[in-house]
C-alpha cells in the first residue's frame, strides 16, 4: 500500500506577541508519521495535545501566522511523485488544496455564510477550481449531494434553516466535492448529539469505502476511532507517543497514557466509575524535562525525568515512545 502523506521530524507552533515580546508555543514537536493510501488514520489525545495544529500543518494552505513551521518536512505523493510541500509557492499549494487534499476544520458548521444560500457557497467553491458554466456546476453539486444521501433541496436553504448535523454533513460534502485523495477532518462530530454523530461517522465511512481515498481523523473520542479508524496515533504534549492498528491499540495499549484514554471509555453493563488520566496536561510554554507525561505517570522512573523516549517499533504495526517498554 503506497503513501499519500509523510511527515519527517516536523516542528510547528505559534508565535504570539505579548508584552512587547514574542512568545513561542511549540505545539508540534518532532513528529514523524506515514499515512497510507485507502485508510482512515486516527489521531487521538486530550484537548491541548497539539492534534488540531498537526492537522493544519498537513493542509499546507492553512499554515499562516501565527502558525509557523520551525523545522522538518511535509511530503505529498501525487501521481507517484514525492512533493516537498514546504518548498512550493502559494499558487502551487493552492492547486493541490481541495483537489489532492481537503480540510474539514474544527467548528466547520460555521463555514457557511448566514446570509447566503448553501448553493451559492458550493457554486463559488466550484467556480474557483472548475472552468464550467453555472448550470453545469450546479448539476455537479446536486449530484454530489444526492450521492451522499442528502436531499438536493438543502442547497436552496439558508444555514439557519438547517440542523447542526445537516450543516456538518454539508461541510463534509463541500470538502469532498472534488474527490480529493486525502481528507483531513478535525473533530467532525464535536457539538453534535449522538444521533447526528452516528450519521456523520457513517457518512465518512461510506465516502472512504466508495472513493478508496484516505481520511485523517482528529478526535479525542476513542469510541469514534474504535468505530472508524484503521490505524491510530496517540498524541501527548505535541508528540506521538504510540501508533498502531486500531485493533492493536485497543486490545493491547502499551503507553500508560493510552491505557488511561481507553479505560475512560464507558462500557455497556459496567457500572464502575471510569478512571481518567490523573492531573492536567502540561503547558506548551513550560514542558517537563524528559518524557512530558512523567509528572502524571504512575510508573515513572528516573530516566523518564531526564531523557525523552523516541518512537520505536514494538513490531511491524505498533510503535511506542516509553521507557517502560525498554526495561
Amino acid at each position: 500500500m503506497g503513501l499519500v502523506l509523510k511527515l519527517e521530524s516536523l516542528r510547528a507552533g505559534y508565535i504570539l506577541r505579548s508584552l512587547d515580546r514574542n512568545r513561542v508555543i511549540p505545539a508540534v514537536n518532532e513528529v514523524s508519521l506515514e499515512i497510507r493510501d485507502d485508510e482512515i488514520y486516527g489521531i487521538a489525545g486530550e484537548s491541548g495535545s497539539g492534534k488540531s495544529t498537526l492537522l493544519k500543518t498537513m493542509f499546507a494552505t492553512a499554515i499562516e501566522p501565527p502558525l509557523r513551521i520551525f523545522g522538518g518536512k511535509i511530503y505529498y505523493y501525487v501521481q507517484n511523485k514525492e512533493i516537498d510541500v514546504l518548498t512550493l509557492s502559494v499558487q502551487e499549494k493552492m492547486r493541490l488544496s481541495w483537489q489532492y487534499v481537503s480540510y474539514i476544520p474544527q467548528g466547520s458548521m460555521s463555514v457557511f455564510n448566514p446570509i447566503r444560500k448553501v448553493r451559492t457557497v458550493f457554486l463559488d467553491f466550484l467556480k474557483s477550481h472548475v472552468k464550467e458554466g453555472e448550470e453545469k456546476l450546479l448539476a455537479v453539486a446536486t449530484r454530489h449531494v444526492k450521492a451522499l444521501g442528502l436531499a438536493p433541496e438543502v442547497l436552496d436553504a439558508y444555514p439557519h434553516q438547517l440542523s447542526g448535523g445537516m450543516k456538518q454533513r454539508l461541510a463534509i460534502a463541500l470538502a469532498t466535492l472534488l474527490n480529493p485523495r486525502v481528507i483531513l477532518a478535525d473533530e467532525p462530530t464535536t457539538a453534535l448529539d449522538v444521533v447526528a454523530q452516528k450519521a456523520v461517522i457513517q457518512l465518512l465511512r461510506e465516502i472512504q469505502r466508495e472513493s478508496k481515498n484516505t481520511i485523517v481523523l482528529v478526535t479525542h473520542d476513542m469510541g469514534v476511532h474504535a468505530n472508524i479508524a484503521t490505524r491510530v496515533a496517540i498524541m501527548y504534549a505535541g508528540k506521538i507517543v504510540e501508533e498502531g492498528s486500531t485493533t492493536a491499540i485497543l486490545k493491547r495499549p502499551l503507553h500508560p497514557y493510552t491505557k488511561y484514554l481507553i479505560d475512560s471509555l464507558p462500557r455497556i453493563g459496567d457500572k464502575h466509575v471510569r478512571e481518567s488520566v490523573p492531573g492536567n496536561p502540561p503547558s506548551f510554554l513550560d514542558l517537563p524535562s524528559g518524557c512530558a507525561f512523567h509528572p502524571r505517570c504512575p510508573y515513572v522512573q528516573e530516566i523518564c525525568k531526564r531523557e525523552v523516549p523516541q518512537l520505536v517499533n514494538v513490531n511491524a504495526e505498533h510503535k511506542i515512545a516509553c521507557w517502560l517498554e525498554r526495561r
